[in-house]
Formats: structure tokens, sequence, C-alpha cells
């Protein structure tokens, strides 16, 4: 880690994150330590993404999920990825998928649909655009608003990516956690 950890945050919006972390992660998830404890502002803008990731989105949880866990495979960033597994098992959502995620197009345990979404995103990631060709597998299973949303969620995962992986925050457990919890 390239900052040190605030352990004792100053303000009730914060105390009461960290309090929150601890009670739906097990421990207070380093970006809270890290970043949002530096900026108030920043933590506001964190805090409507993470709202709209778990309850604003028509997409299913588990589709969302494993977008968003895409990115954070193919960018590399351990917390993240750490993060979307201990959501997907605190979800019952299974880890077949997540073990299989980075041959999502030869594994049995994905459908067209998840694959045609994950095509997308890795597309998306790697090269920030994406070819007609990709674009139409996506249209014939997804529509407009929901085109929109795995967009969104692949750009969601790069952004919280690019805060992690400059400031060395790596894996805190939480899929460890999460499974002693489950």
């Amino acid at each position: 880690m390239r900052l040190e950890p605030i352990e004792r945050p100053k303000g009730l919006l914060m105390k009461l994150a960290y309090w929150m972390s601890r009670r739906q992660m097990g421990a207070v998830i380093s970006p809270l330590k890290v970043v949002y404890a530096r900026s108030s502002r920043i933590a506001r803008v964190g805090f409507g993404i993470v709202r709209t990731l778990e309850s604003g989105l028509t997409l299913d949880r588990e589709l969302a999920l494993l977008v968003i866990s895409q990115s954070s495979l193919l960018n590399g960033c351990s917390f993240c990825a750490d993060l979307h597994l201990a959501q997907a098992v605190q979800a019952k959502l299974g880890r077949d998928k997540w073990r299989d995620l980075e041959r999502f197009d030869t594994s049995s345990h994905f459908s067209d649909r998840e694959r045609a979404a994950l095509a997308y995103s890795a597309e998306a990631t790697r090269s920030r655009c994406v070819s007609d060709a990709t674009f139409e597998g996506l249209r014939a299973h997804f529509d407009e608003r929901e085109i929109v949303e795995i967009t969104w969620l692949n750009a969601v995962g790069n952004y919280f990516n690019l805060l992690a992986m400059p400031l060395g925050l790596e894996s805190d457990g939480l899929a460890e956690i999460a499974l002693s919890r489950s």
C-alpha cells in the first residue's frame, strides 16, 4: 500500500461507512481507509456508485457481478477480484463461474447470453472499443437499457481498478471471510 491506511476516520459519514463495511464484509475495506477517508466528496461519489450497483440496475445480480469481476481479472486488480468473489459468496451464487471466468468462452458454466456480455466487456476493457461483430453479438441477447448497464458496469469496474492498483491496494481476504461466514 502506497498510502498509510487511516484506521480512525474523522466525521460521522466515514465512521458509519467503516461500521457498515465491518458489518457487511467482515473488515473495513482498504479503499475506505486509503481513498475515501481522505476525501468526503470522492467518498460520496463512490457510495453513489455502490448504491447503484446494489439496487439500481435491471440486470440480474449474478451477471452484473460477472461483468464487473471480469475487468478486475483482466486488469490484475487483486483487491477488486477478491471483493467481487466475496460478494458472489455472500449472494450464494456459487464459485464455478468465478473460477472459470477467464475461460468463459469455452466453459459450460456460462450461457450464450453471459458469453455475449463477457465478450463485449472483455474487448472493451482490453481495447477501449468493440468491433461491430461483438456489439451485434451483445445486441442479440440484450435490449438497449441492458447494453448501457453492461457498458456502465464495465466502466465502473475499470474505474475502481484504477483507484486500487496505482495505490497498491491488494486483497483484503474478503472472499475467505465470506466463505467462513457462510
